[in-house]
């Protein structure tokens, strides 16, 4: 079996509106876990679940900050989330230019 990479963890982490919820929430500043909770329809186990998720696939990171940990966004992952997207629109830029031209070609 193949090895997922590490685009496909990102994207897979993103694909749950749980997590996306909280990617927006972080987008603040960083925040422990039972503030996230207060904010979201889940309990803190399932938080705690998707926070894990998103910190293995490098979109959060977490600090000690006392007897808490307080997750925040990780900016290598968001970078590399981007870098993706524009790689892809580049593609579909490019596949636009050359549609155009050939048309005017033909």
């Amino acid at each position: 079996m193949m090895q997922p990479s590490a685009t496909d963890a990102l994207f897979d982490a993103l694909g749950d509106g749980t997590r996306r919820a909280i990617l927006e929430q972080l987008r603040a500043g960083p925040l422990p876990v039972v503030e996230i909770t207060r904010r979201l329809p889940v309990g803190r186990p399932a938080v705690s679940q998707h926070l894990k998720v998103l910190k293995e696939a490098g979109l959060v990171s977490a600090q000690q900050d006392g007897t808490r940990r307080r997750y925040q966004l990780d900016p290598a992952g968001i970078t590399a989330v981007r870098a993706w997207l524009d790689g892809l629109w580049g593609q579909a830029l490019d596949a636009y230019k050359t549609a155009v031209e050939q048309d005017r070609v033909s």
